[in-house]
């Protein structure tokens, strides 16, 4: 469960901050490396920090009977 929402903040995160670099300044794109690189990063070295963010929030990695994984 925890990978599923690392993903989904990750993809929200480069799309708002796409949408930003269109329609407000394109320094924004600034941001979209930044989530890609921490993406890249935590691929080589298996340590991500929204991890450990929602790891201290809660969310877990099991999956609760009747959940679809």
């Amino acid at each position: 469960m925890k990978n599923r929402v690392v993903r989904g903040i990750a993809g929200t995160f480069v799309l708002v901050s796409l949408l930003l670099a269109v329609y407000v300044n394109i320094n924004w794109l600034w941001f979209t490396a930044f989530v890609g690189a921490n993406l890249l990063q935590s691929s080589l070295t298996h340590w991500c920090l929204m991890d450990k963010i929602l790891e201290r929030l809660g969310v877990t990695d099991e999956v609760k009977p009747g959940q679809k994984c």
